[in-house]
């Protein structure tokens, strides 16, 4: 089985590149998604308590991701040491549940996994990808992306520079896909690197 990694700047269409290759036939290997159950581990949200405190929590005791998000993603020496604390806390947790995730694809005969993780290469999960793909857009397109997300510019400058950069990405690439067209430009660059892989088509 190959993993695919997809990598990309901010609202860049990692997403749709991996859906992409799940509808050819590939595990989808969610890092956000492991990323908020590991902040539903209890062991994990007692870390978290001793280290930011009481107020990246809501009224059910469950972590404010929001919250918690202001204090890491500020642009400041301390932002910069609470990410590095809340990574030394979850990252191991996270690779455990991509890890898991990896192991069921394997045992249902898939022939390849994807995964999507905004840190990836930051975490080291790029070692556990056989191949790295890199999304591309221009900044301002993945901005108003962002925007209509509900995200604000500060926030879109925030995430963005709490990641490597995006010229680091796609130097560590071994193919990038153009997400600044149509999808339907963006499916079949998809499809012709499955191709190019190897793997089969789904009929």
């Amino acid at each position: 089985m190959l993993i695919l990694g997809v990598v990309g700047g901010v609202a860049s269409g990692k997403s749709l590149v991996s859906e992409l290759f799940v509808q050819l036939g590939a595990e989808r290997l969610d890092g956000d998604a492991a990323g908020h159950a590991a902040l539903r581990d209890d062991t994990i949200k007692q870390q978290i308590l001793q280290r930011f405190g009481t107020d990246v929590f809501d009224s059910h005791h469950e972590i404010d991701r929001r919250a918690l998000a202001k204090i890491v993603f500020a642009p400041t020496p301390a932002g910069r040491e609470a990410l590095a604390d809340l990574e030394r806390i979850t990252h191991p947790r996270i690779g455990q549940l991509l890890d898991a995730q990896i192991a069921a694809a394997r045992s249902a005969g898939r022939p390849a996994a994807v995964l999507d993780a905004a840190v990836m290469d930051k975490a080291g999960w790029d070692r556990r990808c056989d191949r790295i793909v890199f999304v591309d857009a221009p900044r301002e397109q993945r901005l108003a992306r962002a925007l209509l997300r509900g995200w604000s510019e500060e926030e879109f400058a925030q995430r963005e520079a709490s990641q490597s950069s995006v010229s680091e990405k796609q130097a560590r690439a071994d193919y990038t896909i153009d997400n600044s067209n149509s999808i339907e430009s963006t499916r079949r660059q998809t499809i012709e690197y499955w191709n190019t892989l190897g793997l089969p088509i789904p009929h």
